[in-house]
């Protein structure tokens, strides 16, 4: 008979915002960890994320790196096009290349090509947001 897993063993540690700790992996498991270890409104915006994300690229290949899910297309060699992180007023989607979307998402970065959207409760627009994944998967992507 196995052992029962403590709660401790459960539930994955949750970092400042929310951010749940969860260990590198690659493909749609590790992400889906991470999606269900989200709390309150930000797990709702994470979920719809990566279904518009899978519904825009039906290829996209997905990994959790630095406790943050990565989306890139199906040909490794192109990178990672967008990742997404909580943070405690909103969740953060960082376009790698973002400055070459149209139009550029509003967060700036340090890095020229990086845009950020900061998502607040119930303030995600679906459309935009597909369009930017779509523009975004086109692009070549960040080796990370």
């Amino acid at each position: 008979m196995p052992a029962k897993k403590s709660a401790k063993q459960a539930a994955p540690k949750l970092l400042s915002g929310d951010n749940p700790q969860i260990a590198k992996g690659y493909g749609d498991a590790p992400v889906q960890a991470y999606i269900a270890a989200v709390p309150g409104w930000k797990q709702d915006i994470v979920r719809r994320l990566d279904a518009l994300i899978v519904r825009a690229v039906p290829k996209v290949r997905k990994a959790v790196k630095w406790n943050s899910p990565f989306y890139g297309v199906e040909d490794e060699a192109r990178g990672w096009f967008l990742s997404f992180h909580c943070f405690t007023r909103c969740v953060r989607v960082t376009f790698f290349q973002g400055a070459a979307l149209t139009p550029p998402p509003m967060g700036r970065s340090k890095y020229e090509a990086v845009r950020y959207l900061d998502i607040q409760e119930g303030a995600l627009d679906e459309a935009q947001f597909t369009a930017w994944v779509k523009q975004a998967a086109a692009l070549p992507g960040e080796r990370l």
